[in-house]
């Protein structure tokens, strides 16, 4: 969470011309799960629908032989004096048969998405991108930009020429990241490569911009540099991948209109009707800390002998005397004339053997 009340305004020579307020939407909680979440289910709304023919792998003649032929029931090619003649046809276990489960177009391609849990999505985009930690992680060379996140002033719209808008980023020294995103253009592996997207590249710099005066002509050329306008702030381009921490440029203005559009956690939108940040569960989550603090631990008994009562051990009488003479009194008494009595028993035993022996 950011926490800094002044973000600095740079001008197109990279040096500071003021300060600006940082806006709450970049205090908000940052929760990639659900960030994850919608990114998924939103990539899945551009997708065109694709499907096999229906009449693929039943373009023939074929039909079953029947039983008593010794040859399994699958519809086989009429005709002979051929190869094809006799071979399995149809199924999705034979050679030229239809698929298993046959593609349609009127799959369920696309997916609603929770209007709360987009804006949640966004904000935690929008708060994550003021991160140098996160921004850095997602790969971006920010190691000497002047600040993130990183205001440029006003001027910056009304660029119209692409060598103007380099000297620009030059100045801010955020063109590393564009060359960084030039060096990754390679050739995609597998398929796609046919299917008119044939080159992969790294995401660069995101300028996001409040009025259009020549800046989408300027920096449409750069490699990996996109723009977007902060009334169409999208999820799919702050945070691409699902992955946190898209290095943004702001203008003056954009930046400044950010209170407007996402209100603060007292404020309500003035874009979006009843709508509040939306806030953290916990304003402090070091749990430790919390416990051991004076605070708490003043308000806890002090420690003494277990209160709690262990469950009373069951002993088996017939295998433990303890127990059972405490059941039974008599028991031991019994015990002991049975002693007495088996003693006797094997003596009268014993001189009963010796005059056996005598005899």
């Amino acid at each position: 969470m950011s926490a800094r009340p002044l973000v600095t305004v740079f001008d197109a020579e990279g040096k500071s011309c003021g300060q600006v307020g940082l806006p709450a939407v970049f205090k908000a909680p940052i929760r990639s799960d659900i960030l994850q979440f919608v990114h998924t289910n939103m990539s899945k709304n551009k997708r065109q629908p694709y499907a096999v023919s229906r009449k693929a792998g039943h373009q023939t003649s074929a039909e079953s032989w029947g039983t008593g032929r010794a040859v399994a029931r699958i519809p086989r090619v009429r005709g002979g004096g051929t190869h094809r003649s006799g071979q399995a046809a149809f199924g999705n276990m034979c050679r030229k048969g239809r698929m298993f489960a046959p593609t349609k177009t009127w799959r369920r391609w696309h997916r609603r998405i929770n209007l709360n849990q987009k804006r949640y999505a966004m904000c935690s985009a929008l708060a994550a991108t003021a991160l140098p930690s996160l921004v850095t992680a997602r790969g971006h060379r920010i190691a000497k930009v002047g600040e993130i996140p990183l205001v440029v002033s006003d001027s910056i719209q009304s660029i119209t020429k692409t060598k103007e808008a380099l000297k620009m980023l030059t100045a801010l020294n955020a063109n590393v990241d564009v060359d960084r995103s030039k060096r990754s253009k390679k050739i995609r592996p597998g398929k796609g490569k046919m299917r008119n997207r044939r080159y992969v590249q790294k995401k660069g710099p995101l300028i996001i911009y409040s009025k259009d005066s020549g800046i989408k002509r300027a920096f449409r050329n750069l490699p990996g540099v996109e723009l977007l306008s902060v009334n169409k702030l999208n999820v799919l381009m702050l945070a691409p991948g699902g992955h946190l921490g898209r290095f943004c440029i702001w203008s003056k203005s954009a930046f400044e209109k950010l209170d407007r559009i996402y209100g603060t956690f007292t404020k309500k939108s003035q874009t979006k009707r009843d709508y509040k940040l939306p806030r953290y569960v916990m304003s402090n989550t070091d749990l430790s800390r919390l416990i051991n603090s004076d605070e708490v631990q003043r308000q806890l008994r002090r420690k003494g002998p277990r209160r709690t009562r262990r469950a009373p051990l069951k002993k088996n009488p017939l295998k433990n005397h303890q127990v059972m003479w405490r059941l039974n009194p008599y028991m031991q008494t019994f015990r002991r004339q049975q002693a007495v009595l088996q003693m006797k028993q094997l003596k009268k035993k014993r001189e009963k053997q010796q005059d056996e022996n005598r005899k």
